[in-house]
Formats: structure tokens, C-alpha cells, sequence
């Protein structure tokens, strides 16, 4: 049986990458005044005297459907956060409010509550503020619903963190995910559906203690907040990623450079299973899930022990190094012969 893509499934992340460099470019006005530090990072900066303000907005994708599926919708609010809060922290940021948007087919106060507890549960985990919101009812658009969020949040210009002053020698720190967070979910039901299974179905072979196929899947994304602010705030951070949609092809925003991914997580039992199932390639999977590493901290060798204690402290989070940074171009796992160019 010929193996499944992302591509397959209905995203393509090459067409995706060309078509928001494509929106990009008939973006020409900013206002005077105001500098664009970067494009294309995980957030956007925006001069605001002696601070720039950092905004990023994001979604919970067809996660959503599972959530729908399962009637459990209670967590996919924190998702929402999630998203955007450990973007916002990518550029040494720290996350302060947060405006979400709902769309939906049909009003219906039962799911409304429900997501707004993984909303409020999310933002306290992220220790920020929802200033508002807005939900619209588009029937004609939208079946079932849609949840998406856009983050403010503020950094001192001289702590703005970019990528450019990751350097041969550094190394990688990763922290383990919860699971899928909210990535690759196109491909992920594609393969529950492919294989006759149903999301009520007791995961195999008991792994993950009597849970559902669709419960494993609703594992809420991990939020980075307190952990990666605690570390940027006690030492000089040269990058730092968020694992997300395009799996380790993430650590190509930041530099060009060679990320060498030498330790990698063993990603958790979900990931294998999709693997199998879909019979999908190893590289596919990597350049479509996070594959057990949801963040990236890039940094001077001689501060990894310190920094690692940090995170052993304060991070629910398994945290180790992963690799480290040479000169050249892409991102390369040897164990598994994988490159990212």
C-alpha cells in the first residue's frame, strides 16, 4: 500500500510556504513610525518606544472535528492559547493578552461554554489576560465551527530574540510535547478514517491507560511560558523555536545554519501509530509532526547545565540537549538519515 502525505491528505507546506510568501509581498504599507523588525519568525514586532510590541495569531485547525467527534470540547481552548503563547515567547516575548474568534455554523451555548473553560484554563496556565473576542455565525461558510486567537505581548528592544545570534558550537536544548499538540491533524484523520478505526476505540495494547483513540488525539499543547521566560530572563538566549505545522523544518526560520539534531526524543507511542497505520515515510513524519520535541532553546554550550537545571525545576516538561549548531546549511538527524533543507 502506497504510504500517506501531508500532501495527500489535503496540505501541502511547500504550496503553503509559497502562497504566504506570495500574501506577503502585496503587503506593502506599514505605518509611519512603525519598524517591521522580521518576516516570515514566529511573531511579528512592532516599535513601540522602548519596547516592541509582538503580536501572532494562530488556530486549532481540524482538531477541532475530533473534539466535535468525540463531543469533548473542553480542552481544545488551551490549544487555542497555545498556539499562540509559545510563539510569542519565540522572540523573548512575554505574552500579556489575547483576543479569540469563533466561528461557528450554529449557535450553541453547550460547545461556547466548553471552549471558553479551555480558554480560561489556558490563559491562566499562560498567566495572561483574555481581553475579548468575537464570534460569528456563518452557516453558509463554516460547518461546525472554527477556533482561532491572536496574542499581544511586549519585550525590551534590547532583548529581542531573532535567531541571528545562533553560532557554530551552540547547542540545543528541546522540551518534550504532550503529544501531537495541533499540527497534522489533516493527516492524522486521514489515517483513523483509512483504517476503519473510530476515535471511541480503545487505544492498542493499553499504552496510554485505557484511553480512547480520540482522547489521546485531544491531549491539549503544551504550554512553554513560564519555563522559557524563567530561562530568557536569567541568560543570553541565541534562539529559540516552536515546534509546530512542518515539524523540525521550524529550525529553518531562525538561521542559516546547520541544526544537528544528534539526541532526539523518542517520540511518543501516538506518532508511531500514525506512522504505521498510514504507512507513512519517516521523513514525512518529521516534516509534518514535532515527533516528541514541542520547543527549541538555542545557546552557548557553557550555560546548558544551568539552564537544564532551570527547566528541570521549573517545566513539566522533559528537557535535555538534542543537538547542537555547525556551520552550513539545514537540519540533519543523523540516527535516522534525515535532512531538511
Amino acid at each position: 500500500m502506497e504510504g500517506l502525505t501531508y500532501a495527500k491528505s489535503g496540505v501541502d507546506i511547500f504550496k503553503e510556504e509559497k502562497a504566504i510568501k506570495s500574501l506577503i509581498s502585496s503587503i506593502q504599507f506599514n505605518r509611519k513610525g512603525i519598524g517591521r523588525y522580521l518576516g516570515g519568525h514566529f511573531a511579528g514586532l512592532i516599535d513601540f518606544g522602548d519596547h516592541a510590541l509582538v503580536l501572532c495569531t494562530d488556530g486549532v485547525g481540524s482538531k477541532v472535528m475530533i473534539a466535535n467527534e468525540m463531543r469533548k470540547w473542553d480542552t481544545i481552548g488551551i490549544d487555542c492559547i497555545a498556539m499562540n503563547v509559545n510563539d510569542c515567547i519565540c522572540v523573548g516575548a512575554e505574552p500579556i493578552a489575547f483576543v479569540d474568534y469563533l466561528a461557528m455554523e450554529k449557535p450553541d451555548p453547550k460547545i461556547t461554554r466548553e471552549i471558553g473553560k479551555g480558554l480560561a484554563k489556558g490563559a491562566k496556565i499562560a498567566n495572561i489576560s483574555i481581553a475579548g473576542g468575537e464570534t460569528a455565525t456563518l452557516p453558509e461558510i463554516i460547518k461546525g465551527f472554527d477556533l482561532a486567537g491572536t496574542c499581544l505581548g511586549y519585550v525590551k528592544k534590547e532583548n529581542i530574540i531573532l535567531g541571528d545570534g545562533i553560532r557554530e558550537g551552540d547547542i540545543i536544548i528541546g522540551l518534550e510535547s504532550s503529544g501531537l499538540h495541533s499540527n497534522g491533524f489533516t493527516l492524522a484523520r486521514k489515517v483513523i478514517e483509512n483504517s476503519k478505526l473510530s476515535y471511541r476505540d480503545e487505544f492498542p495494547n493499553g499504552i496510554y491507560e485505557g484511553k480512547t483513540i480520540g482522547e489521546v488525539l485531544l491531549t491539549p499543547t503544551r504550554i512553554y511560558v513560564k519555563e522559557v521566560l524563567e530561562v530568557v530572563r536569567n541568560f543570553e538566549i541565541h534562539g529559540l523555536a516552536h515546534i509546530t505545522g512542518g515539524g523540525m523544518r521550524n529550525l529553518l526560520r531562525l538561521k542559516d545554519v546547520k541544526f544537528i539534531i544528534d539526541n532526539p526524543f523518542d517520540p511518543q507511542p501516538i506518532f508511531k501509530f500514525i506512522q504505521e497505520k498510514g504507512n507513512i515515510e519517516l521523513k514525512e513524519m518529521y516534516q509534518t509532526f514535532n515527533m516528541g520535541m514541542g520547543f527549541a532553546i538555542i545557546l552557548a554550550k557553557d550555560y546548558a547545565d544551568d539552564v537544564l537545571d532551570i527547566l528541570e525545576k521549573k517545566s513539566e516538561a522533559k528537557s535535555k540537549i538534542v543537538g547542537h549548531i555547525e556551520r552550513g546549511k539545514g537540519v540533519k538527524i543523523p540516527s535516522l538519515n534525515l535532512v531538511f533543507i
